[in-house]
């Protein structure tokens, strides 16, 4: 088996009571983007915490690298980068004062990159940290967590307040170029077509649980999409096997399913209907529908 960059085992987590973290195992390997999805208060952010050595785990263990990032934080962040949801970047700083600062916590600091990554970005160095709008702090803080080549690469929520151009173009192109140099990256993302166009595995957490993780292609050929016309009228969903979340009414539904194709199949025959088309679901479509939410009442919502 590829060693461990992450090896996370029955990670569980209270505050005041509540759990936010519950038996949560989860791996990661070298040269992959693994993706995080959940809505807020999922535990995603908590996760990511947990492997920076930023909080201890109740019960189970975390290893980043091989190491307990609580016992040993200087072995393990001196060879991950990490951008938080929260910006939290020195405000009296400029932005070359940044990079300089954290240039110093990192010898393998690759300074050429870093200048060619503040040229793309259009980032005056001069500028003040307090200055920068949420978007170009996002710039910023992404340049002081990659220009070191770390190891492991964290970004929580990396494309809060980017403009679509940038987060399609220069966030995706960075995220891909640290995983094809055979480096590691996890980010955590509620735009669900984003984690699904940059990761190669995703990890589903809700309620501080691992619902649902595994390489993106395997988890999408679990679950279909499928169009059904049926020759009676129902005023609610019929129940279908292997349906998760139906929408429509009447004589035709469009039902996001699991399992195979043909137990579907024969469960909508059964009923006297018809597939008229099938195609494999999107990330947004599965999480929805393992959420027990179709589209209109997430947007709703």
């Amino acid at each position: 088996m590829e060693q461990s960059v992450v090896d996370v085992k029955d990670l569980s987590r209270s505050f005041g009571g509540k759990t936010a973290l519950d038996g949560v195992s989860f791996r990661a390997t070298a040269g992959q983007v693994y993706g995080f999805v959940g809505s807020n208060g999922a535990g995603k952010t908590t996760l990511l915490k947990h492997l920076l050595g930023l909080w201890r785990a109740t019960t189970g263990s975390v290893r980043v690298f091989g190491l307990d990032p609580v016992r040993d934080p200087v072995g393990v962040l001196s060879r991950v980068g990490y951008l938080s949801e929260e910006r939290d970047l020195p405000e009296w700083m400029r932005i070359d004062e940044l990079m300089s600062y954290t240039q110093a916590y990192h010898p393998t600091w690759d300074a050429s990159y870093a200048r060619e990554l503040l040229e793309t970005f259009a980032l005056d160095p001069a500028r003040k940290i307090k200055d920068l709008s949420k978007g170009m702090r996002a710039q910023a803080g992404l340049i002081a967590a990659v220009a070191h080549r770390p190891e492991l690469l964290i970004l929580d929520e990396p494309s809060s307040g980017l403009d679509a151009m940038v987060r399609r173009d220069i966030l995706d192109a960075v995220v891909r170029a640290v995983a094809d140099d055979g480096r590691t990256v996890i980010f955590s993302s509620h735009l669900l077509d984003e984690v699904e166009r940059m990761s190669d595995h995703v990890t589903m957490i809700q309620n501080g649980r691992v619902s649902l993780s595994g390489a993106l292609d395997e988890v999408r050929r679990g679950y279909q999409r499928s169009r059904v016309h049926f020759v009676d009228h129902f005023d609610s969903p019929p129940a279908l096997d292997t349906a998760l979340v139906m929408e429509g009414g009447g004589r035709a539904w469009s039902v996001v399913h699991s399992g195979s194709l043909e137990q579907f199949r024969h469960s909508v025959t059964a009923r006297g209907g018809e597939i008229v088309e099938s195609r494999d679901a999107t990330l947004e479509e599965i999480f929805l529908a393992r959420a027990g939410r179709t589209r209109h009442q997430a947007e709703a919502a």
